[in-house]
């Protein structure tokens, strides 16, 4: 067709932002925008006033206004518009995932919400993998720890080699940080004896603070860092030389968000009379997340619960059958418990979190957010509740020893 004609039906995006930008007017630049603002001249209260519309806004309407002749109402065939709509519910992916993939080991847990890929060393895990992840699901991998040097991330080896250095130590109950030395925390680790004790005589539960991350991290422990990368699962994605990596080949001008890799180190709950506190509270990561569970500490002393013991409390969680299999299964070795929930939640949670926090008499001020600020552990009492009252629900997952949890970006979880 003709140039003209071409362009008067904007039968490309170029030729519709083309087009429609010569019609907009165009204000300074100075908003470091990618496009140039487009102002409007505001009339509400009688004076000259510029406000700054959505530019999609404004090419909706040039769409409308310009491209559907006034004497050519659209013709919308609904049934036809119904039945082309693809169908993405999680069972028809299921069903189609059971007969492309079945050189894969699989299975899928918490009502069908998370993808468990049974055996890190397929090279095929990562086609599954992609068909779950653009839906922003959890993805669990275990038996990483298969491929590690498990001597590297003993507690003693990790003592020993970096027992001397300085580090921020945070205790879980009341959000205290203290500045110490690495080596007490360690010498916590599996003998309660040797743990910090609050002004109650409770045993404190202490979690190491990010220690190390990120540059840090790989200058001073190059043989961990080393034995992490060749051990991440779905290398495709989580390598950072992945080629499904997107953060590590982004520009230099970008602003890339901090991929870590850092060490969690916290102390169980099992040696503590409150039961319902957590080493991490709820809040959501920037970017997509891997944690690998490379080790679990053995704890031994008076107060704390034994394997049966521990195994019990599990077992009173709203878990997955699958789940409960791993927990009788004597070669597995549990070491931390997740609640997840869907980022498209978020709002549901923290309104339930601030009518939660005025119930306890707590001041709730217009710059508070509760998952911001991850100052809150919601504990089971009230997952049920969020439940029941905003039908948002719980994803519990138990991540045993080598267990890799996939995390995408806006997943909200605690720890």
């Amino acid at each position: 067709p003709p140039a003209s004609q071409n362009n008067e039906q904007g039968s490309t995006l170029r030729d519709l932002l083309t087009t429609t930008a010569g019609k907009l007017r165009l204000g300074s630049t100075d908003a470091g925008i990618a496009f140039a603002p487009v102002y409007s001249t505001g009339t509400a209260s009688g004076k000259s006033g510029r406000t700054m519309p959505n530019i999609l806004d404004d090419i909706i309407a040039s769409v409308v206004e310009n491209k559907i002749p006034p004497n050519r109402a659209p013709k919308i065939n609904v049934k036809s518009e119904i039945k082309e709509e693809p169908k993405d519910d999680k069972n028809c992916v299921q069903d189609d995932c059971s007969k492309r993939y079945s050189d894969i080991q699989y299975s899928w847990i918490c009502d069908k919400h998370v993808l468990w890929l049974r055996d890190h060393k397929n090279s095929n895990n990562w086609k599954l993998f992609k068909e779950c992840w653009k839906q922003g699901r959890p993805v669990l991998v275990s038996g990483m720890h298969k491929k590690m040097n498990f001597s590297l991330w003993k507690a003693e080896s990790i003592s020993l080699d970096f027992g001397n250095q300085q580090a921020d130590i945070l205790n879980c109950k009341d959000s205290i940080i203290s500045n110490t030395n690495v080596k007490e925390f360690w010498d916590g680790f599996e003998d309660v004896s040797k743990r910090q004790k609050v002004k109650n005589g409770e045993t404190a539960l202490l979690k190491l603070k990010d220690w190390p991350s990120g540059e840090d991290f790989k200058a001073m422990m190059p043989a961990r860092y080393e034995d992490l990368l060749k051990s991440l699962p779905l290398p495709e994605y989580c390598s950072p030389e992945g080629k499904l990596n997107l953060a590590s080949h982004l520009p230099g001008f970008f602003v890339r968000p901090d991929l870590g890799p850092r060490l969690c180190s916290a102390y169980g709950v099992a040696a503590t009379k409150d039961h319902d506190i957590g080493t991490t509270n709820l809040h959501i990561e920037v970017s997509d997340v891997v944690n690998i569970l490379v080790y679990v500490g053995i704890a031994r002393g008076n107060g704390v619960l034994s394997k049966s013991g521990v195994l019990k409390k599990l077992e009173e969680e709203d878990l997955d059958d699958l789940l409960r299999k791993r927990l009788k299964d004597s070669s597995e070795l549990p070491g931390a418990l997740w609640h997840i929930y869907a980022g498209k939640d978020a709002d549901k949670i923290r309104e339930f979190l601030q009518k939660i926090a005025k119930e306890q008499g707590l001041e709730v001020l217009p710059e508070h957010d509760p998952i911001r600020d991850q100052s809150w552990y919601v504990n089971k009492k009230l997952r049920q509740r969020l439940f029941e009252e905003y039908g948002v629900k719980t994803c519990t997952v138990i991540q045993f020893l080598g267990d890799a949890i996939i995390l995408p970006a806006g997943a909200l979880h605690q720890v």
